[in-house]
Order: C-alpha cells, then structure tokens, then sequence
C-alpha cells in the first residue's frame, strides 16, 4: 500500500471481495503495478491502495476490512517494505487472521526478526534469482494454489520457513529426450541420517523441444482422471527438501545439494523404494499436510529437516515421520563445523544406529563423487543446483560453479563429469552449437574418467555424447550397459531406454519405459512428457492428451508444456483448443514454433510463414529439426529433408528420433529417409 496518511480519506474505489490483497512500500509502487498486472490477467482479483480504496473511507478500515475478506497476501519483499511500518501492520494482521503471504523479493534485504517470524511459512518469489517474467509466472501459479486448495491443505509442514517457489528441479538428462515438443523432443551428516531411516523401515521409493519462452502464464487445465492408489510399500521413503534456515536465507543451494545426497544415498540400498528427487521436491516450500504428501508420493515414510550456516557452524536437523499419521517416529541435531562435514560422516553414523540397535547398508562409493576440499564441494553443489533449472542462463551459471570446483580440486571427478553434462545440455537444447558442445563436452567427460574409470555417471553422460551427437548407438549401448552394471538406480538409464526404443520406432516399448518410470517418480515431469510423446507415436492421442495434462497440472510455467499438448490436441483436429493451449505457452521463442503449426492448420497462413522465417532466420544452426518438422506439417517433402538433413550436419540430437516421429510419417516410404536413417547407423 502507499505509505503515509494512514488515518487518511481514499479518493477511489473498487468494490468486488479481492482474491488477493497487495501489501507493499511506496517506493515500490511501480514493482506493486506489475504484480497487479500480471495476477488480474489471469483473473485473479486484487486490492491495492489507494487504487481500490472507497472514496471517503479511512485508509485503515479499508485495509482491515480487505486483508479480512482476501484469501491470501502478496508482499513486495524489498528494504522499503522492511522500513515499513504499514507494510508490517499488514502483515501481522494477514497473519493473525491465517491468510497465506506470498513474497515477491526484489532486493537482498534482510529481514526484522519480527518480519523473519511472520515469514516463517510464506512461499517466497525471487525476482533476481528468476527474473521478472519467470518470476511473475511462479507467482500467478502460487496464488492460484492457495485460491484452490486441497482437502488435505490445511495442517502444516514441521519446521518450514521462508522458501522461494521453485519449479520442480530435476536432474537433467543427459540422452536425447522428448523435452517438450512433440514431434521436435547434495556429507558427514548423510550416513547418520540414512542409518536412522534403514534402522526403522528394517525394524517395521514434448515437444521435442523446438525451442525455448514469454507470455500470459498458463490457464487452469483439467487434470486427469485418478486411478485407484496402489498399495504403498513399507519400506518406503521421500526425503524432501530441507528447509534453509540460515539468516540470509542464502544457501539454498547448499540445502538442496543436501537432501539430493541423501536421495542418491538411500536409493542404492536394495531394501528401499525410494521416492524420485523431482517427486519430492515438487513440495519445496508448500505447507501440506505429511499424510497427503506420503499417498501422493506412494511411500510410507517422509524425511524431512533443515540447515543453518553461519559462518563455518553447520546445524542439520533432521526428522523421520510416519506418512500414514503424520507422527514423528525419529529426529536428531548435528552441530558441526563446515570442514568438518566429510569427517564426522562415521561418528554420527555410528552415534544413530546405536541408539536405534540396528543398521543400514552402506553406500556404494567410489574416488571421484566428492572433494575432500569442502570449498570445491560448494560450488558442486551450486553448479548442480544452477543445472537444474534447465534454462540457458542457469546452464552459464552453473558450468562456472563447476569449473571453479575444479580449478580448486582438479581431481574432482563428479565436478568433470557435471561439466560434460552441462555442454551436453547446451548443445542438444540449441543454446550452443552442438558440434562444438560435443568437443567440450567430451573433454570433460574423458578427464572425468581418467580419474574415476567407476563412476558411473561418467558413463551415462558418454552414452549421451555417442548417441546425441556421434550417432555411434554400438558404443552407446557398450556404454550403457556399463553405467547399468555400476549403477542399475541413475535414472538417465530410464531415459536412455526409452529413447533407444522411439529411435528404433518401438513406440509400444517406449510407452512401457515412460509409464514404469511414473510410477516410480510420479511428479516428475520429465516422464509424463516422455510418455505424453510415445502415446502420441503409438496413435494413442486421448492417453497422450492426459498424460501432457498431467505434466502441466504438475508444473504450468514449464517451457514447452502448453506446446507439447497443442500438438495432440491438433492431432485430434480440436484447432481452435489447440490455438489456445499453445497461446498460453510462457517462453516466446517456444510459442513461435508451435504458433506457427497451428496457424498454418488454421489456414492463418501468411502470419505462420512470417514465424516459419522468424524460426529460420534464428535457429538454423541450432535447431533445424523443428523447422523440418514445420514443413512436414505442410506437406512440402523436400524442404522437409532439406532440413533434416542440416539437422544431421548440425549433429542436432533429436534429429535420430525421426523415424519414431508423428510428425514425419509421411516421409517413411520416401528412400531420401532411409539414406538419413544409413548416415545415423540407424538402417543397416
């Protein structure tokens, strides 16, 4: 709200019982207008002062009265609003009465610890670590889910704190996948923590992406039928994200690193079913009650806890619950220092399996998954977090991290291999010429595994370098078969499998791939795309519409969704539903390329030809595999091998997938395809 004449008469009015109600400094007024903005196109209705405020009336009543009436509060989070003490009125009486508060930071300023306590549980958007648009998107999908909640929304998480609404994080894949379009695809404190978890479950787990986008975020979508929930193993766990309860709430990444170890720690025991790492964390920073997140993740147990650095002191505390009963059978402190971290693992190991008389299996290990220089690990664990926002921008920003990991340990195999990654994403995203990706990304790979000849994502990543940009599948699959006998639980393997079947055109095989892997990671993203894409190779077009629904249901502001179910709906012939679904699509270089489908089908065809060159005239070199895909749609056959074509010259990775391509069907009798199919080894 504006600041000042508190006690102070309005001069204007709206009337309407608000959704939401915008509390915020006047110096940010401007900030304030955008978040109105973008909140009201959605339809999502607001109070902000002094623009709704009845004329005549006391500002205070008003904003009493408004704040009482709102279903939530959005804060413009900045060192004005922390000065403020209208701002802090607002948000203690929101507070006081309930209300969600959602954060839109737009500076570092640190908080009052009376703002620190009111923040406690609020979900926070970061505008510099997302940028405006991003940012406004998580927004609109935050209020949406406070304006919806779910019968089991009401009690809340134990020991949460202020959180940035993330999108779900994921580790990235590194083999070609069906990313988005169709028809164009964190250690002392561990061991300590896995023994407590063993020791109780012992004693009772697309488009193919033309491009990458802004625009008006997404409409609500019809989520899908729900099946009949299956029987939920005893043996079960979910570690979800600690909460980072440092004073800065700066180590964000330093805490996720920390649940993804204890994931990648827990999934080698045998004994355990344990939940996916994009699965859990699609609850990072939501308040929902333990027992609904245990069914909807199919475990019987949840892990959760949090961390807080100051200086070199480290404190973890973590907590075991029952997720039928939402008890708490276990929990523990560890009060360490941070150069500590890697030495104390077997003391607290030990310290917790004594108490709780019994045991869990060790890790599987090997010389190049950590640093004994915890500075170097750090970085690790930034670049990894970076990674796993699968943008462009992040993919810089994390290639750095890693490169700083290693210039401070240069015998950092897991840094070396998480680079190779990093180019490997750059090059099959388009975001960097592929052939030259491919050379650094091998580079990095090769020194990855002259340090470590065990380490089995090293071998997964080559998988992808053979087969995304050499088309060499014979050394690809040597490769991954070595990664399986490492590690059967990487779950790039699952990737692999499922796109070695649409390269050979075994959709069947692909859609029993995708659709195991939701079952064991079942809001993960990535997967729902992967079989939204074979259903739709199969003909299967409504279960490949209810799966793409899925995954917007599961994340609405990811790149390519809205795209990826535009085409099946055009595949059913719904072009108008179609036209609307792909309008939503919230990145604009991906909007463009599907745009131009659908106008073109729509018979719009000068402003689809104006796109179609927009599309040459930026991603030739990069991504011409979609620009094929665009005259295949036309009909027009030799444009459409033109460009296949220079996607094989370019060595774009999606371009071995053709024959598994809805897309392309029409080429499959034309011998110009069984000569590319030759080029890639595809066709003896």
């Amino acid at each position: 709200m504006d600041e000042g004449d508190g006690e102070g008469r309005a001069t204007s009015a709206q009337s309407a019982t608000p959704d939401v109600f915008i509390s915020y400094a006047s110096q940010d007024a401007a900030v304030a207008s955008a978040v109105v903005a973008a909140l009201e196109r959605q339809g999502i209705k607001c109070w902000i002062a002094p623009r709704d405020v009845t004329p005549g009336a006391l500002y205070a009543d008003e904003i009493i009265r408004s704040i009482n009436g709102a279903k939530a509060l959005v804060l413009v989070l900045s060192t004005s609003a922390v000065a403020s003490p209208h701002v802090g009125k607002e948000i203690e009486r929101a507070s006081s009465k309930r209300r969600p508060i959602i954060a839109v930071r737009i500076d570092s300023a640190p908080l009052t610890m009376a703002l620190e306590y009111f923040l406690s549980e609020s979900q926070w958007v970061d505008i510099g670590a997302d940028g405006t648009e991003a940012a406004f998107a998580k927004l609109v999908a935050a209020v949406q889910r406070h304006l919806t909640p779910t019968p089991m929304e009401e009690p809340k998480r134990h020991g949460g704190t202020a959180q940035q609404v993330s999108e779900p994080l994921r580790r990235t894949a590194t083999s070609a996948r069906p990313n988005r379009r169709l028809g164009r695809p964190f250690v002392a404190i561990i061991s300590a923590v896995i023994a407590v978890i063993g020791a109780y479950l012992v004693m009772d787990k697309l488009w193919l992406s033309k491009h990458v986008a802004q625009g008006t975020p997404p409409a609500a979508v019809a989520p899908p039928e729900t099946p009949a929930p299956a029987a939920i193993p005893e043996k079960s766990v979910a570690v979800l994200p600690f909460v980072d309860m440092s004073e800065r709430h700066d180590q964000e990444y330093f805490v996720d690193g920390l649940s993804e170890e204890l994931i990648d720690h827990l999934a080698h025991n045998p004994d355990l079913m344990v939940a996916g790492r994009t699965s859990s964390f699609q609850f990072k920073g939501k308040n929902e009650d333990m027992r609904s997140i245990g069914q909807r993740l199919g475990v019987a147990t949840l892990l959760e806890g949090s961390v807080r650095t100051s200086g070199r002191n480290l404190r973890v505390t973590a907590q075991l619950i029952k997720g039928s009963t939402g008890s708490h059978l276990w929990s523990q402190t560890y009060d360490r220092t941070m150069g500590d971290i890697f030495k104390v693992q077997d003391e607290i190991a030990t310290a917790v399996v004594n108490a709780l008389q019994a045991a869990i299996g060790p890790r599987t290990t090997f010389s190049g998954d950590n640093s004994s220089n915890i500075e170097a690990y750090n970085y690790f664990l930034r670049g990894r977090y970076f990674l796993q926002k699968n943008t462009r921008q992040d993919c810089v920003v994390a290639l750095e991290a890693f490169q700083q990991a290693i210039r401070l340990d240069p015998h950092y195999a897991a840094a070396w291999a998480e680079t190779a990654r990093t180019y490997n994403e750059l090059g099959k995203s388009g975001w960097m010429p592929p052939k030259e990706a491919y050379i650094k990304a091998r580079q990095a790979v090769d020194r990855a595994l002259s340090i470590d000849p065990n380490l089995a994502v090293g071998h997964s990543i080559l998988v992808a370098l053979d087969s995304n940009f050499l088309f060499d599948f014979d050394a690809a699959s040597k490769e991954l078969n070595l990664a399986r006998k490492l590690d059967p639980s990487l779950a790039d393997l699952i990737n692999s499998e499922g796109v070695d079947a649409l390269r050979a055109g075994r959709v069947d095989d692909a859609v029993n791939t995708f659709r195991q892997a939701t079952k064991r990671d079942p809001l993960n993203t990535r997967w729902w795309d992967g079989l939204s894409y074979a259903l739709y190779a199969a003909g299967r077009l409504k279960e490949a519409e209810s799966a793409a629904r899925t995954s917007i249901e599961l994340n609405p502001t990811s790149n390519g969704a809205h795209c990826n179910l535009g085409e099946i709906l055009l595949a059913e012939k719904a072009t108008d539903a179609a036209l609307a679904v792909m309008s939503a699509e919230p990145i604009s270089d991906t909007r463009i390329t599907c745009m131009t489908d659908v106008l073109w089908a729509l018979g719009r065809r000068a402003e689809s030809d104006a796109l179609l060159e927009e599309e040459k005239a930026k991603f030739s070199d990069t991504q011409a595999f979609s620009i094929a895909d665009s005259y295949a749609l036309r009909n027009d056959t030799d444009e459409a091998f033109k460009w296949l074509n220079r996607a094989y010259e370019n060595r774009e990775p999606y371009v071995s997938v053709v024959l598994g391509d809805p897309a392309f069907q029409k080429l499959r009798g034309d011998p110009r395809l069984a000569d590319l199919l030759r080029k890639m080894t595809l066709l003896k």
